[in-house]
């Protein structure tokens, strides 16, 4: 497949997930270009709801989270002021105990919904990065900028004035590349691909003034993209800011009402979006209980979003705004539907289920010889070790070894730990011997 690898976002964790997501993104595009409508806008409006349902196991699995942890906040409360105050050693051993069984008893993860938001950071992270470098991912759009380009690398003075455009300035550390100055051909097409995917209206009428020998293919190639930009009247390569003072300019109403709205709906489906989601319960007010920090910052969060979404989104191209708008609006559906689901859960019944379950691992635990049962057999312990037998201690240390060699114990465990010492002894003690 035909992918710019140059321009495709190259970090060792975002990367390779970008790198998947595009690849979902190409497809999406093919299938639209093939029943006749190749849109950018429609294909990031399906990208959107692909991805969200593909996360919607571990959007579900959150909100259940958060369901359980608000349920179980009173208990938790309960422990947290019954050792308040108490640093000494046991009384925090026991504390964390007690957290320890009721998180069992509610069947959830201490680490909670940050394992979720941590498997989904990448994920969100990677989907702008497809969205932003469209050429990158998705091989008709790169291909639209053909043969401008080699056109463009050929002709003198056109990488000076690309760099001149309002879309190069955040690419000027690709022009003073070793590759770009050394001349590498794939390397300078790609950066100029990347100039004049970003590049306005304005950017694309300035560089066909500028190379008139090269007007038609400039149009040409301004003409494609636009068609594929184009949605609801609107060129989504545009920014609303760019569209807004083009309105004002032309005196075009409809123009202006379209370039508010982008920022202004970005802004209200994300509030929407948001105070659907079931809010982390805040533990206590201990300013060292990670869990209240962690609840606090997203609700700080939540009331940034909206006026960050009006910032960045009138300022970047049109169609990160439709992206923010479509997953918002996503979000907000697959979101009516899971707080139905939870709240049709039998919480008392999963709380019944979940302590069976400790139970179980707990006996579970208890049947199994533990390390600390061996540990005692060291003479070097407590005194109780000498109040066993010697056939006490006979049968417990032929029991740890029949464990040991069933590989029942795990290589790293201090069971088999101890048996390598072991062995290591009566290896010397016979080459002593001998």
């Amino acid at each position: 497949m035909n992918l710019v690898f140059l321009t495709q976002y190259q970090g060792k964790i975002v990367g390779p997930v970008a790198w998947i997501l595009g690849h979902i993104m190409n497809w999406i595009f093919i299938f639209l270009q093939k029943i006749g409508i190749p849109s950018t806008g429609l294909s990031i409006i399906l990208f959107t709801i692909i991805i969200n349902l593909l996360l919607l196991p571990l959007t579900y699995k959150q909100q259940k989270f958060s369901k359980l942890q608000a349920k179980m906040n009173p208990e938790l409360q309960a422990i947290q002021a019954k050792y308040k105050g108490k640093k000494d050693n046991d009384s925090m051993l026991a504390q964390q105990e007690e957290i320890k069984a009721l998180y069992a008893k509610y069947g959830v993860s201490q680490a909670g919904s940050c394992v979720q938001l941590l498997i989904q950071f990448p994920i969100m992270i990677a989907l702008y990065r497809v969205i932003y470098s469209m050429p990158a991912y998705v091989t008709a759009v790169k291909d639209a900028f053909y043969p401008l380009v080699s056109q463009l690398r050929e002709t003198a003075g056109a990488s000076d004035f690309l760099q001149t455009l309002s879309s190069a300035a955040q690419y000027a550390k690709q022009f003073s590349n070793d590759a770009f100055t050394s001349g590498d051909v794939t390397y300078i097409e790609n950066t100029f691909v990347d100039v004049l995917n970003k590049a306005s209206t304005a950017d694309w009428n300035l560089l066909s003034e500028k190379f008139t020998s090269l007007s038609d293919s400039i149009q040409s190639t301004h003409s494609i993209i636009s068609s594929y930009n184009s949605f609801l009247g609107l060129n989504i390569g545009d920014s609303p800011s760019y569209m807004l003072h083009t309105a004002i300019s032309s005196k075009s109403f409809g123009l202006f009402i379209g370039a508010l709205a982008i920022p202004v709906l970005s802004a209200l489906t994300q509030w929407i979006s948001l105070k659907l989601m079931p809010q982390a319960a805040t533990t206590s007010n201990d300013p060292n209980d990670q869990a209240a920090q962690m609840a606090n910052s997203m609700k700080t969060m939540n009331m940034m979003m909206p006026i960050m979404s009006i910032v960045f989104t009138y300022g970047l191209p049109a169609g990160l705004g439709l992206y923010w708008i479509a997953g918002a609006v996503v979000r907000t559906v697959l979101q009516i539907i899971i707080n139905k689901r939870i709240d049709k859960m039998d919480i008392d019944a999963q709380i019944i289920k979940n302590t069976e379950k400790y139970k179980k691992k707990l006996e579970a635990q208890k049947s199994t010889p533990s390390m600390e049962m061996y540990a005692k057999l060291n003479t070097r312990n407590n005194s109780s070790v000498s109040k066993l037998t010697q056939a006490e201690k006979d049968a417990g240390i032929n029991n740890a070894r029949q464990i040991y060699e069933s590989g029942r114990a795990k290589k790293t465990s201090l069971l088999a730990r101890a048996n390598m010492v072991k062995e290591f002894d009566e290896k010397n003690n016979k080459q002593g011997e001998s």
